[in-house]
């Protein structure tokens, strides 16, 4: 795993936004990623996964490794699992479309099941010269409301966002898919079973929850 900038200092993709609430009077604290963020925000590590879904590699990733990751990690507190966009169009043609499709249905709380849903039937849809409609129906199927989705669509700013992540992630480093930022450390590749993913976090949690119980110098 190669050292690199963290991407909350490139991006910064995890920083917290203020927003003021007149009603209530009171400031409240809003997570830009948190719609297509997993597990715990104070979990001791967190994963930027870069990824593309029209990634043959990065559907591989998803479907063999991601379980396992998910119920070791992510369920019981471990990691926070934050998914960051990195179409590579020049060889996927059809991947913006997806992450726009993806990126909508998190404005509708569904970015996770759209996420899956486009993974499992990237066949259907990879090679399709006009995918939206494959794509939109997709989404639909995974609990996205298609009024909302073509409106969101249609207004463009979920494109920029994707974009915009697409930029932050080459600056930090990463040029390939599925591509990890875990604590500093930048790792190019997917393992094709979980036990490296595994061990890797097991040492990168063991790392940093000692340094949040070690007592402050005096």
């Amino acid at each position: 795993m190669r050292g690199d900038r963290d991407l909350d200092q490139v991006g910064p993709l995890n920083r917290a936004i203020v927003c003021s609430s007149l009603v209530l009077g009171i400031l409240q604290m809003a997570d830009p990623l948190a719609s297509r963020s997993k597990g715990s925000p104070t979990a001791p590590v967190t994963v930027y996964e870069m990824a593309d879904f029209q990634c043959p590699a990065c559907r591989m990733f998803t479907v063999t490794v991601m379980p396992a990751i998910d119920s070791e990690f992510i369920r019981t507190g471990k990691v926070r699992w934050v998914f960051i966009n990195l179409p590579l169009t020049s060889i996927h043609p059809n991947a913006l479309a997806a992450a726009e499709v993806a990126m909508c249905a998190a404005r509708q709380g569904r970015f996770w099941q759209a996420h899956d849903a486009l993974y499992l039937s990237q066949d259907t849809w990879a090679r399709l010269a006009a995918p939206r409609d494959t794509l939109i129906a997709l989404a639909q199927r995974a609990g996205v409301d298609r009024e909302k989705l073509n409106a969101c669509i249609q207004g463009g700013t979920a494109r920029s966002e994707v974009q915009l992540d697409a930029q932050r992630a080459a600056r930090s480093g990463a040029h390939a898919t599925p591509s990890f930022y875990i604590e500093g450390g930048l790792l190019e590749g997917a393992p094709y079973t979980p036990d490296p993913m595994r061990r890797l976090l097991d040492s990168v949690y063991a790392v940093r929850a000692a340094a949040q119980h070690s007592p402050p110098p005096k």
